[in-house]
């Protein structure tokens, strides 16, 4: 089976506001890094947030670090985290330990 490699976004409510007013962690899914991106910050802009992301950024990031954050502010309060994640789908199976019977 052929290992791919996906982009998991998290949309992750935190702060004081997040008491106010309770939100679920919003995930989605992406095969394509850049079309991730290019949705990434034309939501954030369309809401009136500074596009912090980029390509270069996310790349290097996941590249070093193995996952990409940016926490939001207003104020100074925090509003919310976004994390992208490389995921594997198919990966490798495994015998999970079990031998050959004899």
């Amino acid at each position: 089976m052929k290992q791919q490699t996906i982009y998991e976004v998290a949309v992750i409510p935190i702060g004081n506001l997040n008491a106010l007013r309770q939100k679920e962690t919003a995930f989605s899914y992406f095969s394509n890094l850049s079309k991730c991106i290019d949705l990434l910050a034309a939501s954030l802009a369309i809401n009136g947030w500074e596009t912090k992301v980029n390509y270069t950024a996310v790349y290097r990031s996941l590249k070093e670090k193995g996952r990409y954050a940016v926490e939001y502010k207003i104020e100074g309060n925090k509003v919310f985290k976004i994390t992208i994640t490389p995921r594997t789908i198919n990966p490798s199976l495994t015998m999970m330990g079990i031998e050959e019977k004899p």
